[in-house]
């Protein structure tokens, strides 16, 4: 029995075979080892997250050094039978290959990247993880009004780099342009209210619009844009019915739907304080006509 067992481990390929599952077993128990050192000493989950991933990626490096070294004195033998094989398996994983090669853009360009607000096709939310076949994201949208979650996770093949349009909300400049649109009936004091408006904008996002010039000067240091407005502004226009007063600001692209509110609310508040500033409401008239019964018809 012990002579089998010595003759089968002397057996070439059951050789390779052990010192690869060796090798992995050892990189195995390492990175594991570094990882529960990583969540242990770094409290920072961003820093904690890029660790991690750094640590994966140079297990699957020494990985492939493993193999490399145990099947070295073959490499010629094995290139000769992947070039036979290597048309139908690129056919076969072609998505697994452009995936691969999504991520490697990825890791190369730095964008998208983790913690970032993109939309992807029909998928809108932050970038929870970036591995190296698929992108996962926390959805926002959908039967959730505004930009909150709503508990669905999506992952995503990295081929999208190459097929989809990525739209992202924070990658340069953190901060977006909303609006706000305010009725008010034509009979009002339109100038009062203007400056009624144009005060509330200014209290509510004036912080957002001093950050925002900042990050818009290193953004034109970058790419080619134009000197941009980014202090808030109020328009009006007008029709039969009733003035419109649209108020353009900056807000942080992770507080928009909580400045809205809040804009809104100090509106309702200040236009409580003027009798000539009056909020327009769409009225609608419903007639009823009733059909006279057949006796009313033959008295008629």
């Amino acid at each position: 029995m012990i002579d089998q067992i010595e003759v089968w481990l002397q057996n070439p390929v059951v050789s390779r075979l052990l010192n690869i599952s060796m090798g992995l077993l050892i990189v195995f128990l390492v990175t594991w080892f570094l990882k529960r050192t990583v969540n242990a000493k770094i409290s920072n989950t961003d820093h904690r997250y890029r660790v991690r991933k750094a640590v994966n990626l140079v297990g699957y490096l020494f990985v492939v050094l493993i193999v490399l070294l145990v099947y070295g004195d073959r490499l010629g033998t094995l290139g000769v039978a992947l070039g036979v094989a290597g048309a139908g398996v690129t056919f076969a994983l072609q998505e697994v290959i452009v995936s691969f090669a999504g991520w490697l853009s990825i890791i190369l360009s730095g964008t998208p990247s983790v913690g970032q607000r993109v939309k992807i096709g029909e998928a809108k939310g932050d970038i929870i993880d970036i591995g190296v076949m698929r992108t996962t994201i926390m959805e926002m949208g959908d039967w959730v009004k505004g930009d909150n979650y709503n508990g669905r996770i999506i992952t995503i093949a990295n081929s999208y780099v190459f097929k989809e349009r990525i739209h992202n909300y924070s990658a340069e400049y953190p901060f977006l342009w909303d609006e706000v649109e305010v009725p008010v009936r034509t009979e009002s004091n339109h100038v009062l209210a203007r400056k009624v408006f144009t005060d509330v904008v200014n209290e509510v996002c004036k912080d957002y619009a001093v950050s925002s010039e900042a990050e818009w000067k290193k953004l034109a240091l970058k790419f080619r844009v134009e000197e941009a407005n980014v202090l808030p502004a109020v328009s009006l226009r007008f029709d039969q019915n009733w003035i419109t007063f649209t108020l353009r600001y900056i807000v942080d692209y992770k507080t928009r739907r909580s400045t809205k509110d809040k804009i809104y609310t100090t509106l309702l508040n200040e236009i409580a304080k003027y009798d000539d500033i009056s909020i327009a409401t769409t009225t609608s008239e419903v007639t009823s006509i009733v059909k006279p019964s057949d006796e009313e018809e033959e008295s008629q």
